[in-house]
């Protein structure tokens, strides 16, 4: 029996594909938890033919399963030294192996007997394996929605705006899709139909909310006084956590209209697969980058807050006090947000300064300036006391001058 191990990674997962058992130990020889990668699925890739029969065979005898990518997965393929395509972006190689003993590492292209030889599969597979990745961001968003005070649903009874009311459309319609689609196993024409027109709709929420965080943040930036910047920082704390969770929303939602769209052109457009697949990775790129830039300029402006606020404490111990904490307690919200997008950040939070320890400060910070004051003082007397004493050996000279002058003027007057 074939014992090889095929690995496929996209940079957001691996897929392990192979006979059941090897790939079941390889698993859990590496220690890593997996999902069915859904590999029946592409049968509808295949044309007719004795050669589509025995690529279907061999697909039904395989096994397929997919691991979430992470610093231990990151290693694995580093471990096994994948080889990376430049045209689709996918690190690819087989493991060999008897009887279930890995014994080497062969390039994908070197291995014609590796189960997904056929580009069209290896594209199948690589779109299964970005729904997976997806459908898992979203099941982290849900959780991240769970968990947080204020639930998507509460900001959206608050508010009039119509952008809001097509948000829980769109989640309704895109709801109705998904259990279709687990249902059936496909995504239908007439269920695509009810789905493809949403994105314009999720698109102007996301807007909507990022242009929401942008005002708190240029309201932050033209606030200077301490007793107000407490104010403002305390209402933008729930304001924050609110348009974080209406963006959360609108991700989740994407992801799972992309999901939809794969699984479309997978079944109308399979030959276009790979480039749509790429396409949508692209596109979910530009939004994240949007959403880093947004709640990035809202941090920076509550760290100058906080750090405004330490440079008042003497004189607005309990306000500036209250910056700093709205300060850190939002930006723990936005790192959270940005985790469970995949959005790294590294961010430690600032510590309020006690009154005593800026009071210390001062103190010394005069007891400095003095000192310099006493050195430019005795500086400044050293100067004036050498051009003083400058100016009086001048002015004897001119007075003994004078004296003489007269001395020699008086014969000449009795004359």
């Amino acid at each position: 029996m074939d014992h090889d191990i095929q690995l496929i990674s996209d940079g957001d997962g691996l897929a392990v594909i192979g006979d059941p058992a090897a790939v079941e130990r390889f698993l859990v020889s590496e220690g890593l938890p997996s999902k069915d990668l859904g590999l029946p699925r592409l049968s509808s890739l295949l044309s007719g033919g004795a050669t589509v029969a025995q690529a279907g065979s061999e697909i039904a005898a395989n096994s397929g399963r997919w691991v979430k990518l992470s610093k231990e997965t990151a290693q694995l393929i580093q471990k096994h030294g994948l080889r990376e395509s430049s045209k689709t972006g996918l690190s690819t190689g087989v493991l060999k192996g008897n009887h279930g003993q890995i014994k080497g590492f062969v390039q994908f292209a070197k291995a014609p007997a590796a189960h997904l030889a056929n580009p069209a599969l290896l594209a199948g597979a690589a779109g299964i394996m970005a729904q997976l990745a997806m459908q898992q961001a979203m099941d982290d968003i849900t959780d991240y929605l769970a968990v947080i005070d204020k639930k998507v649903d509460d900001v959206i009874r608050a508010q009039k705006d119509a952008v809001f009311a097509d948000m829980v459309s769109v989640d309704f319609v895109v709801e109705e899709a998904m259990t279709i689609r687990e249902q059936v196993g496909r995504v239908s024409e007439v269920t695509w139909s009810k789905v493809q027109s949403t994105t314009m709709a999720l698109a102007r929420t996301q807007v909507y909310a990022l242009r929401q965080l942008d005002a708190l943040a240029e309201k932050l930036e033209n606030e200077a006084k301490v007793g107000e910047l407490a104010k403002t920082i305390k209402d933008a704390e729930s304001k924050v956590q609110e348009w974080l969770a209406v963006l959360a929303n609108c991700f989740r939602l994407q992801d799972a209209i992309a999901v939809l769209e794969l699984d479309r052109v997978l079944d109308a457009s399979p030959d276009e697969l790979d480039r749509h697949r790429l396409g949508l990775r692209a596109a979910r790129h530009k939004r994240l980058e949007l959403i880093t830039s947004s709640t990035e300029r809202l941090m920076t402006r509550m760290d100058t807050a906080a750090g405004l606020a330490n440079t008042k404490v003497l004189l607005h111990p309990t306000a500036s006090r209250d910056v700093v904490h709205s300060s850190n307690k939002v930006a723990t919200a936005v790192v959270d947000f940005q985790g469970r997008l995949g959005i790294e950040h590294d961010r430690q939070s600032l510590q309020a300064k006690r009154w005593t320890d800026a009071a210390t400060e001062v103190t010394d910070k005069a007891r400095e300036a003095g000192a310099d004051g006493v050195d430019a003082a005795l500086r400044l007397g050293n100067e004036t006391f050498g051009l003083a004493k400058s100016a009086t050996g001048k002015l004897g000279r001119l007075t003994e001058r004078a004296l003489r002058q007269r001395k020699d003027e008086k014969p000449d007057e009795q004359a």
